[in-house]
């Protein structure tokens, strides 16, 4: 017996998951509410520079509600875990947020990133040693918390810039879940 023709592929949103990436955002977004079950109309422009998702029944958005929250659920528990424990620590990651599925940390005071890399292990410089200059201080701290950081959390790497325009704060990158995890982890002995 023939299938329905309702049931036969007619838009890009019906390809199979494993076919090519969309070439635009819109499509890429297109296809995923449409795998989700949701059918709203989504535009985008040639490059992209604005998405626009129309209108959606409420049982739709209620739906698209629930699957980002699911999606995003444990990354958003881990980073909250992580601010509350480095709070534990007395360390203030002022600009820990979620962004893109990754772990923003931020701008850290040269302190607090001190104190990190000194609660993950790193041994500070003998008090005989005298002090860095204070401009090399947050250039110190940095690599200081660099190397300790990849062998506190078990292979995780840690981007640490010093900010030319502030010398006090350090702009540390974004790490996945996992590796946060792993930080809040090391953080906790």
């Amino acid at each position: 017996m023939n299938a329905p023709d309702t049931l036969a592929p007619t838009a890009a949103a019906d390809r199979p998951a494993h076919a090519a990436s969309p070439a635009h955002a819109s499509d890429e977004l297109r296809a995923a509410l449409s795998e989700a079950g949701l059918h709203t109309p989504v535009t985008g422009g040639a490059a992209d520079a604005d998405v626009c998702i129309g209108p959606l029944a409420p049982a739709d958005a209620r739906q698209l509600a629930r699957l980002i929250r699911t999606g995003t659920k444990r990354t958003l528990k881990t980073a909250r875990a992580l601010r509350e424990i480095c709070a534990g620590h007395r360390i203030e990651l002022p600009g820990l947020r979620v962004r893109q599925g990754r772990i923003a940390l931020g701008p850290v005071r040269v302190e607090d990133a001190a104190r990190l890399a000194r609660v993950l292990g790193a041994v500070p410089p003998p008090a005989a040693r005298p002090a860095p200059p204070a401009g090399t201080d947050a250039a110190f701290v940095g690599a200081l918390l660099g190397r300790v950081f990849p062998e506190a959390t078990g292979g995780g790497a840690l981007s640490v810039s010093v900010r030319e325009e502030a010398p006090g704060l350090l702009d540390l990158g974004a790490i996945d879940a996992r590796t946060a995890r792993r930080l809040v982890r090391a953080l906790q002995f």
